[in-house]
Order: structure tokens, then sequence, then C-alpha cells
């Protein structure tokens, strides 16, 4: 059985139910295990995510970076770094910020350069971009050109119950799906 993790912060709700999507992809791969952690208990979930086949990382961006309770977590894999504990393990990553841009680029390469430095495998989105034609829509898959991982954008005035929008969150099942579905040929390897 391949072992997803998915850990995340969400500082109003929006990020949290993107993470959710992701779990529910990895989830809806038969024989995986998938796991959601809230930066929260990350101290009690070592073990979890030490076992993981794949770490999958989210958190808004703010001020161009992973909100700082994210950024706290990481720093905490010191030690894990120092063993290589996660070196081959596979890893994504996703995030959310109220602009389309929004600096979102700059935190999935912050999370692309952690799990590198813990000698990850990254597993990208693996979709063409949508919503860039004429005959596009704002409800097509990975519609702000996403491709370190996925991206979504939650308008600021609307609550997490509305926002991020229904492409984002499938969107975000799909990252899940993929990363799942690499895990599960990579224990096989």
């Amino acid at each position: 059985m391949a072992r997803v993790a998915v850990v995340f912060h969400s500082g109003y709700g929006h990020t949290k139910v993107q993470a959710e999507a992701v779990h529910r992809g990895a989830a809806a791969v038969a024989g995986t295990d998938a796991a959601l952690i809230d930066v929260v208990d990350y101290e009690r979930n070592w073990d979890l995510l030490d076992r993981a086949d794949a770490v999958i990382f989210g958190a808004p961006t703010y001020m161009a970076g992973a909100s700082a309770p994210f950024k706290a977590f990481l720093d905490a894999t010191a030690s894990r770094w120092a063993e290589q504990r996660w070196k081959d393990k596979l890893a994504a990553g996703f995030t959310n910020s109220a602009g389309h841009s929004g600096d979102k680029l700059s935190t999935l390469q912050q999370f692309n350069l952690f799990a590198m430095q813990h000698g990850m495998i990254w597993v990208g989105l693996g979709l063409l971009p949508g919503h860039h034609t004429s005959t596009g829509t704002a409800e097509d898959l990975n519609r702000l050109a996403g491709f370190l991982g996925a991206m979504a954008q939650s308008n600021a005035d609307q609550a997490a119950d509305v926002a991020p929008p229904p492409a984002d969150r499938r969107t975000a099942e799909h990252l899940g799906r993929r990363v799942a579905e690499a895990a599960a040929r990579w224990r096989q390897a």
C-alpha cells in the first residue's frame, strides 16, 4: 500500500479546502493510504511523515512565500534533513492566494527547493494550461497555468465555502491522484 501524507497550513480556511481536495484525490487511488495533516499537529505526526512514500506540501502564499506556520514546520525538519530520512520520497506542492498570480510560483519553488534539499523526487502537476485560448473557460483544470504544483485563487472577500472555485479544487484533486499513482509505481520499482 502506498502512503501519501498531505501536510498543510491554512490561515483562513481556503487552503484547507484545497488540501482536502488534494487528499480526496490521493485517497481515491486504490491501494493508497492517504493522511491529511494540519501543521499545527506536525509534531504528533513525525512517524507518519517518516513512513510516507510521498509528502504533498501546501500553504497559502503570504508576502511572496509560504505562511509563517508552514515555514516553521519546514525548519523543524532539519534533523530529518541531516539524517536524510526523506531521501527518495516523492514530493509535490500546492498553494493558494487571493491574487490570480499572487506570487504563488514563489511558494511552489520554495517547496521544490526544500524537497530537493531533502533528496526527494518532485512530482509536478502534469497538466497543460487551462483557460488560455479563446475557447477556454474559468472552469478548465489548471486555469492558473501552474506546472510545478497546484495553484488556487480565492477572492479575499469570499469565505472558504465559496473559494477557491471548483476548477481549482478539481486541479488539486488531480494533483493528489497523480502523486498517489506515482507513489504506487515508485513502491513497485
